[in-house]
């Protein structure tokens, strides 16, 4: 069952233990590990990873390291494919309180899952959706 959607840097941190990781945040992750739930990981943010690696922004292992999560069924994270229903669930992240195309997909992957979204991101947050910071 899936739980949370954690956006990319929340994801990231988590993996290697940052600070900048709320503690609410860090938190809901540990409760789905305890529970064995799961918590979703938007293809996106793979794709943002790529992005973020190539910049020079975060390492190689960043990726790497969240490939190898969502690729193991035994971890919390599980990838969220990007689907049509997703896709239209972006219709409802309004564009002008969350423009950046990457956060509005995985804002809609919670909207479409049901589920809160675990992020720093003051516009996500202050969207008209569930979020956990």
């Amino acid at each position: 069952m899936i739980v949370a959607v954690a956006d990319t840097h929340a994801a990231v941190w988590y993996l290697l233990d940052d600070p900048r990781l709320s503690a609410v945040g860090a938190s809901a992750i540990d409760e789905a590990v305890v529970s064995r739930f799961k918590i979703a990981i938007s293809a996106i943010s793979l794709a943002e990873l790529v992005y973020l690696v190539e910049k020079g922004r975060l390492p190689l292992s960043a990726y790497e390291d969240l490939l190898r999560a969502v690729n193991d069924p035994e971890h919390v994270f599980v990838e969220a494919p990007l689907t049509y229903q997703i896709v239209q669930s972006m219709r409802l992240v309004s564009r002008i309180e969350v423009p950046d195309m990457p956060d509005r997909i995985i804002a809609a992957t919670g909207i479409y899952l049901g589920v809160p979204v675990i992020s720093r991101d003051r516009r996500i947050r202050g969207a008209s959706l569930k979020t956990i910071w």
